[in-house]
């Protein structure tokens, strides 16, 4: 039923940040082998966030690795635990969620997650089952099994107390109620990123506390966004969504920094470790262009999430708008905002700098050095484009990518 021991750890080591400890997931998958029953492998999921990226993939794939190794993927859903917010990470107190917020919220995750899980040998739960049932009593005698000195000793913790930033009581029931999950599904293993080690182990000890043996824990990086400096973040405006289209998608990839290519074929793509070893020595040999591996991993995402032929169309589209038409993969960007009163070309020349004045600006368009995705523009009073994403060109060498 099970591939052989070294089998499974050779992919559920790849890409991995940490096994705590390995020698227990080992002793796990040796015994799941001799009595064949699937390992409960437990991923929490916050629902204060949507949309999913490239960066939620990370660890979604991981756990996607384990359902083919035949163990059982157990997703939690933390409608409520997102009424407290998870702190990991933050500065300051995190604003709540109302239960109906984080059900809708959870739905539209669980929709696109199943991008990357199987639909088979899957639990889907709310974590609300359980922890909306406890007493005060049993959230009193929950507590009395963690001190505030270990809880004090998280990171995030300790620099907002030294910093006299406010650190609600409310905010050190989380890692607790993340671990009161563990407990409910018995899960042999947890996921999570990097920024989720201290709640995955606070998982270990209140297991053992409530009579369990502890699950291990395995941490995944954080994925880097496409400006390869900050981690991937809608916010940021730096990320690659899931339910982006294959133009999108194929576009934005190209765009990722040279030293980020290996991580994300590692990371956030299904090829097999044979293909990473190959992919790691052309990377690393001189003849090799970057951009030839770069357009693999483009066409190779967008497969994923869509088909080869949207691959192939999507390839085909940027060819010939920024090839063909000799545009640079990396473009400075302008987002048009309702109500900035930008109606004409004329007047997007001069917001954006690439004409010193209105008159520069129609000068620009007579001369013919303006064009927008390849089409010069001719007449002087041309409306601003009502598309998603256009392509502004002014005279040979400057671009500007136009975003609404």
């Amino acid at each position: 039923m099970f591939p052989p021991l070294n089998e499974q750890m050779d992919l559920i080591r790849r890409g991995a940040s940490e096994i705590i400890p390995e020698e227990d997931l080992v002793r796990r998958l040796e015994r799941s082998i001799k009595t064949k029953q699937p390992l409960r492998v437990k991923l929490g999921c916050d629902p204060s966030r949507p949309d999913l990226h490239l960066g939620h993939s990370v660890v979604l794939r991981k756990l996607r690795q384990f359902q083919d190794l035949g163990h059982l993927a157990i997703l939690i859903i933390g409608d409520f635990t997102g009424m407290i917010g998870d702190p990991s990470g933050k500065s300051k107190t995190r604003p709540s969620l109302s239960l109906q917020e984080t059900r809708r919220n959870g739905q539209t995750y669980f929709e696109q997650a199943t991008k990357v899980l199987a639909a088979q040998r899957i639990q889907m739960l709310y974590n609300s089952e359980w922890l909306g049932k406890m007493s005060f009593a049993d959230v009193i005698i929950l507590a009395s099994r963690y001190t505030v000195a270990r809880m004090l000793e998280r990171d995030d913790f300790t620099e907002r107390y030294k910093a006299g930033e406010p650190i609600s009581v409310h905010e050190m029931l989380y890692p607790l109620a993340q671990a009161m999950d563990s407990v409910a599904v018995s899960a042999d293993l947890e996921l999570g990123g990097t920024d989720q080690k201290f709640n995955l182990l606070v998982g270990r000890d209140i297991q053992r506390e409530y009579g369990q043996e502890p699950q291990a824990i395995l941490t995944m990086p954080i994925l880097p966004g496409t400006d390869g400096i900050e981690k991937m973040s809608k916010s940021l405006d730096n990320y690659i969504g899931l339910n982006e289209s294959p133009k999108e998608m194929y576009g934005k990839t190209l765009r990722i920094p040279d030293t980020l290519i290996y991580p994300y074929f590692e990371l956030a793509s299904n090829v097999s470790n044979k293909e990473l070893g190959e992919i790691r020595k052309l990377l690393n040999n001189t003849l090799t262009n970057p951009r030839d591996i770069k357009r693999r991993l483009a066409r190779t995402l967008v497969e994923m999430y869509h088909h080869a032929e949207a691959a192939a169309k999507a390839e085909e589209e940027f060819d010939t708008i920024f090839i063909d038409k000799n545009v640079p993969d990396e473009i400075e960007e302008f987002t048009l905002k309702a109500g900035n009163g930008l109606h004409t070309v004329v007047a997007l020349l001069t917001r954006t700098r690439l004409a010193s004045s209105n008159s520069d600006a129609r000068r620009l368009i007579e001369q013919g050095g303006v064009s927008i995705d390849g089409e010069k523009v001719t007449d002087l009073n041309a409306p601003v484009p009502r598309k998603k994403e256009f392509i502004l060109k002014v005279g040979k060498r400057r671009f500007l990518k136009v975003k609404s």
